[in-house]
């Protein structure tokens, strides 16, 4: 087994950016599944990595994750979807079971390089997991389908909620994709996030251990622990983290573009015409520049926090109160509608104020940003968001 210390991890993801951005249009383009994004990964050690912090000195703490998520986004978000399902997943043995059974499977998943995909549902009255587990001599089998499943294209384990037929109660399972009665559906034709590896899965008796079931969901929203309850937020914090990376790399690839626009010399040169590579003077470009940069630092401060109030209730483990868990659910609300906001905006700013490349850049490729900033904000309700933070600031419910 080799240990990767989180030391390690500025240098390998910084690495692994810099690779991947040499080429991300061109991928984005083809819009094949993301195996080749796969293995840089895996040669990365990367899977590895970002798992939860373990005794032994693997995995990364949260907010180390969070900024390796990001720093990927930047350079290809598609494949910073992928890490960031792959490390809120891998916290599910966590959250869901028994620290002694997390820590085992935690062993195992390190060891073997996982990648992690799949969603989770918590229990609710308009919540259908599309999922049945029924009971069999040697432990249960698994039937339904998922319409959208994370990394369903690429993941070495898929972890569904499901509901089991004998009682009614609601499990969290993981599978192996590779046994025969799992069908992965790769979704084409994204308008973005097109590398995500995001699909489709239906299973037909496929067997589970017990071993392969975390734990189980009371049906009672209620009565779910507030520990538990932070598995979606942890999902959506890390899928911010995306999205925020995802605006940084448009506006640093704007920049760069605009740098070398030419710009008309001053009137006392001796000679006149455009120039290259001198500092852009245009006062409405600085003030477009000086606004998107200003909308971006913003975010990032509102994301940040978020972060921090997660890192937290996360080392809390089951000691997490409700009160504490509504406030993290108050934050990465937050979280989600600045960013979501600044995201569209920047990267949509970002094509108008590089009209002119063209003529210099051939297909810079910015729109990649947009549409990904389009695929990534199009499953949440800025509405409801912005509902839950209100109620939360105004009684102190969540």
């Amino acid at each position: 087994m080799t240990t990767l210390i989180p030391s390690a991890s500025p240098r390998v993801v910084r690495e692994l950016a810099d690779d991947l951005a040499v080429d991300a249009d061109l991928r984005d383009r083809a819009g094949k599944p993301p195996f080749d994004e796969v293995s840089r990964l895996r040669e990365a050690g990367l899977p590895a990595l970002l798992t939860p912090p373990g005794p032994d000195g693997r995995g990364v703490d949260w907010r180390t994750a969070c900024s390796a998520v990001r720093d990927i986004a930047a350079a290809d978000s598609s494949i910073a979807e992928l890490l960031a399902h792959h490390h809120a997943l891998s916290w599910s043995p966590r959250l869901f079971g028994t620290a002694e059974d997390a820590a085992a499977l935690a062993l195992r998943a390190v060891q073997e390089q996982w990648l992690w995909g799949g969603d989770i549902d918590l229990p609710d009255a308009q919540t259908s997991t599309g999922l049945a587990l029924t009971p069999a001599t040697d432990g249960y089998v698994l039937n339904g389908r998922r319409p959208l499943t994370a990394g369903v294209a690429v993941a070495d384990r898929l972890v569904h909620t499901a509901r089991r037929t004998d009682s009614g109660a609601w499990v969290v399972v993981h599978v192996d994709p590779a046994h025969p009665g799992v069908s992965a559906e790769p979704a084409h034709d994204l308008l973005g996030q097109r590398l995500s590896g995001a699909g489709g899965v239906s299973y037909d008796d496929v067997p589970v251990a017990a071993h392969q079931v975390l734990g189980g969901v009371p049906v009672d929203e209620h009565e779910i622990s507030p520990f538990t309850a932070l598995a979606p937020l942890a999902r959506r914090l890390l899928l911010v983290h995306v999205g925020l990376g995802n605006a940084e790399g448009a506006l640093a690839e704007a920049r760069d573009i605009s740098r070398a626009l030419p710009r008309a010399r001053p009137s006392t040169d001796a000679d006149s015409g455009a120039q290259y590579g001198t500092p852009p003077a245009d006062p409405y470009l600085l003030l477009a520049y000086g606004e998107l940069a200003t909308s971006v630092h913003s975010a990032g401060a509102v994301v940040d926090r978020a972060a921090e109030a997660m890192a937290r209730g996360l080392a809390e483990g089951p000691a997490l109160g409700a009160d504490e868990r509504a406030d993290i659910a108050f934050l990465v609300d937050a979280a989600e509608a600045v960013t979501a906001d600044s995201a569209l905006h920047i990267t949509t700013r970002v094509l108008e104020l590089t009209a002119d490349a063209p003529a210099l850049v051939t297909d810079p490729g910015l729109d990649r940003f947009w549409r990904n900033a389009r695929a990534l904000t199009a499953h949440g309700s800025a509405a409801h968001r912005l509902r839950d933070i209100g109620e939360h600031y105004l009684n102190g419910l969540q």
